[in-house]
């Protein structure tokens, strides 16, 4: 059942989204600066890609100030819009039945987006 989710997920829309991170990530990392930031978007492509049967865990090694004040300049930069922008697909979905599973993963996603830094995907 996961293996069609995400065969459904990919024609829908999937695939572009996860394009659009992989090349937001390459902007980034091309930067000195951009690079942890880039591997963040980088995260997020690779769960926009296939995000049923994965799962966000917090990192248990990552409990430092840096790991916080990364997420912080994260939510400024940008990660309060691309979270806004996963939870109103997911509300969108959400209104019907048949829309329930896909919505709920633009809800994984906007939890990854809003604070990235010490999250793994399982």
């Amino acid at each position: 059942m996961k293996f069609l989710g995400n065969i459904i997920w990919l024609l829908f829309g999937g695939i572009i989204t996860s394009v659009e991170y992989l090349l937001a990530s390459l902007v980034l990392i091309i930067t000195i600066i951009g690079i942890p930031f880039g591997l963040q978007t980088l995260k997020l492509a690779i769960l926009a890609l296939w995000p049923f049967g994965r799962e966000v865990t917090t990192d248990p090694s990552s409990g430092g100030c840096l790991s916080v004040l990364m997420n912080v300049i994260w939510i400024f930069i940008g990660g309060i819009w691309i979270c806004l922008t996963h939870l109103f697909f997911g509300l969108l979905l959400c209104i019907t039945i048949i829309g329930i599973p896909f919505g709920m993963q633009h809800f994984k996603l906007a939890a990854l987006a809003l604070a990235p830094f010490g999250k793994n995907i399982v």
